[in-house]
């Protein structure tokens, strides 16, 4: 039974260096795991289209300041048809600190 991990849930001073070594390992597996999902991992750009009323949601205001937002070119608009959406990655850039 030597060659088994140790419990890290019942320490004393015979089985601390083991327990320590066991969770150093763990720690060592963790860290490896996490630096390959790193090498791939690619943060989602946020190009996704709104309408009106997801934005007017988004900024909790009305239709009418969106419009107005729209016309002070503000908020930039985007049009497929005869409808009118906004890009999100805008709508969060044109919130800005006071």
């Amino acid at each position: 039974m030597e060659n088994s991990k140790p419990n890290p849930n019942k320490v004393d001073h015979i089985n601390f260096p083991s327990v320590i070594e066991t969770v150093r390992d763990d720690m060592a597996q963790i860290k490896a795991k996490f630096d390959a999902f790193l090498k791939t991992f690619e943060p989602k750009q946020s190009d996704e289209l709104l309408t009106r009323n997801e934005v007017k949601n988004i900024l909790k205001c009305d239709l009418s300041t969106v419009h107005n937002l729209t016309v002070k070119k503000k908020l930039k608009k985007y049009g497929i048809g005869n409808r009118v959406y906004y890009k999100r990655s805008e709508v969060e850039a044109a919130i800005k600190p006071l």
